[in-house]
């Protein structure tokens, strides 16, 4: 099984800059898929970002141009550098993985707010 937890949202200005870190645990994410995942209140949960087990990344047009995930398997964790940030960025921001080699797993993180806000 895998435990993933997600670290460093907090509060920010508009135009600021965060970084996420998911750390995984338990066993090696490097065979899985992983990607960000963010839901506000009274909307539907959405993806951010993804980054496949070969380092493939795909972005919401909302954010393509100010993140980028990346990932450091040797560390077992991913990673999100969120900039220019806009109050339309605030949410709860999920860490999943998912893969279907040996069968298929699919794991959440429990969540870290991110707050844009003057």
């Amino acid at each position: 099984q895998v435990q993933l937890v997600e670290s460093g949202g907090g509060l920010v200005q508009p135009g600021g800059s965060l970084r996420l870190s998911c750390a995984a645990s338990g066993s090696s994410v490097s065979s899985y898929s992983m990607g960000w995942y963010r839901q506000a209140p009274g909307k539907q949960r959405e993806l951010v970002a993804r980054i496949g087990s070969g380092g493939t990344t795909n972005y919401a047009d909302s954010v393509k141009g100010r993140f980028t995930i990346s990932r450091d398997n040797a560390e077992n964790t991913l990673y999100l550098q969120m900039n220019s940030l806009k109050p339309e960025d605030t949410a709860v921001y999920r860490c999943n993985a998912n893969r279907a080699i040996w069968g298929w797993r699919e794991y959440w993180g429990q969540g870290t707010q991110v707050t844009v806000s003057s």
